[in-house]
C-alpha cells in the first residue's frame, strides 16, 4: 500500500469529517441520511489518517509530494 494522500488532502479530509461528526451530533443531520454521512466520514478520516485512499490509487491521483 503506496502512500497516495500529501498534507493537504489529508486536512481537508479531516475537516470534512469533522464538520459532519459536529453536524450528526448537534441533530443538524439526522435519521438514515445522518447515519450514511456519519460512515462515510469515518472512511474519509481513516484515509487520511493512514494516508492511502483507494480510490486515488484506482484513478492513478497521487496528491503526495515527491520526496
Amino acid at each position: 500500500m503506496k502512500k497516495n494522500i500529501g498534507s493537504i488532502d489529508k486536512v481537508i479530509r479531516i475537516l470534512i469529517a469533522a464538520v459532519v461528526v459536529v453536524l450528526y451530533f448537534t441533530k443538524v443531520i439526522s435519521g438514515t441520511l445522518g447515519i450514511v454521512l456519519l460512515i462515510v466520514a469515518g472512511i474519509i478520516a481513516l484515509t487520511a489518517i493512514i494516508d492511502f485512499c483507494p480510490i486515488w490509487a484506482v484513478l492513478g491521483i497521487n496528491t503526495k509530494k515527491k520526496e
